[in-house]
C-alpha cells in the first residue's frame, strides 16, 4: 500500500489537533478521517477499515484504555497512542491492552510521522512468513545463522540472554515492548517484576553495539525499542 493510499482514523475531541494533523498527514501523502469520540471511532474503524489509527486517551465519552481493548476486539490495525497523559503507568497500560505506540503531547510532527511510518512498515510484514535476516540500521541480525554483526565487522559474541533479549527487540520492528513483555518473553513469568535483570543486559547490548549504542532506545519507565 503506497502512502498516498494510505488511510489513518484520528481520534481526538480536541478540534486544534484534526486542524494540526489534516494538513500536515495530507502533506506526507496520508488519507485520514476524524473522530471525536470513542463511539464515532469505534464505528468508522469498523466502516472505513483504516490502515493505522492515532488515538487519544482523554476522550468524552469511553476511556482510553478501554477503547484499546474495543478496538482490539474487531480490528488489527497499528494504534499509536497521542495523548497528554505521560505518567509511565498510563504507558504502560495502553501498550500492554494492545496499543503499539506511544507518543506524549505536545509531539514533535518529525517524529510522530516517523513512528506512524514504522508502524505501518511492521503491519506491512506481519502477513509474511517470518524473516530470518533482520536490518535495523547498521546492525544486522541472522536468525537462521544465529549471528548479529555492526556493519561489515565480526559478528558479535553474545551470550544466550543476550541474543534472546535482542531477537526479541529485533523482531518487534521498531515497536516498543514493555519491561514486563520482555522479561516475560526471555526470562520467563517468574521474572515479569525483576527489571534490573534487563537493565543489565541492555547496558551488555550496547557496550557489544559500539558505536551502534543508540539503536537500543529506551522508552523512560515503559521498556525499550530497537530503531534507527
Amino acid at each position: 500500500m503506497t502512502a498516498s493510499r494510505t488511510r489513518l482514523l484520528v481520534v481526538d475531541d480536541e478540534p486544534q489537533i484534526h486542524r494540526f494533523l489534516a494538513p500536515a498527514l495530507a502533506a506526507a501523502g496520508y488519507d485520514t478521517i476524524k473522530a471525536e469520540t470513542g463511539e464515532e471511532a469505534l464505528r468508522l474503524a469498523a466502516i472505513r477499515q483504516p490502515a493505522l489509527i492515532l488515538l487519544d486517551l482523554g476522550l468524552p465519552d469511553i476511556d482510553g484504555q478501554l477503547m484499546i481493548s474495543r478496538l482490539r476486539a474487531f480490528i488489527q490495525a497499528p494504534i499509536l497512542v497521542v495523548s497528554a497523559r505521560g505518567q509511565e503507568e498510563e504507558k504502560v497500560a495502553a501498550l500492554d491492552a494492545g496499543a503499539d505506540d506511544y507518543v506524549e503531547k505536545p509531539f514533535a510532527l518529525a517524529e510522530l510521522l516517523a513512528r506512524i511510518r514504522v508502524a505501518l512498515r511492521r503491519a506491512a510484514s506481519g502477513d509474511r512468513a517470518p524473516a530470518t535476516e533482520l536490518n535495523v540500521g547498521s546492525l544486522c541480525i541472522n536468525i537462521d545463522r544465529r549471528f548479529a554483526k555492526i556493519g561489515g565487522g565480526e559478528p558479535l559474541h553474545l551470550t544466550p540472554r543476550e541474543w534472546s533479549l535482542l531477537v526479541c527487540l529485533a523482531q518487534a520492528r521498531g515497536r516498543v515492548l514493555t519491561q514486563q513483555q520482555l522479561l516475560t518473553a526471555v526470562w520467563g513469568p517468574a521474572h515479569s517484576d525483576e527489571a534490573q535483570y534487563l537493565r543489565v543486559y541492555v547496558g551488555h547490548l550496547r557496550q557489544k553495539f559500539g558505536r551502534a549504542a543508540g539503536l537500543l532506545k529506551t522508552e523512560p519507565g515503559v521498556g525499550y525499542r530497537l530503531s534507527e
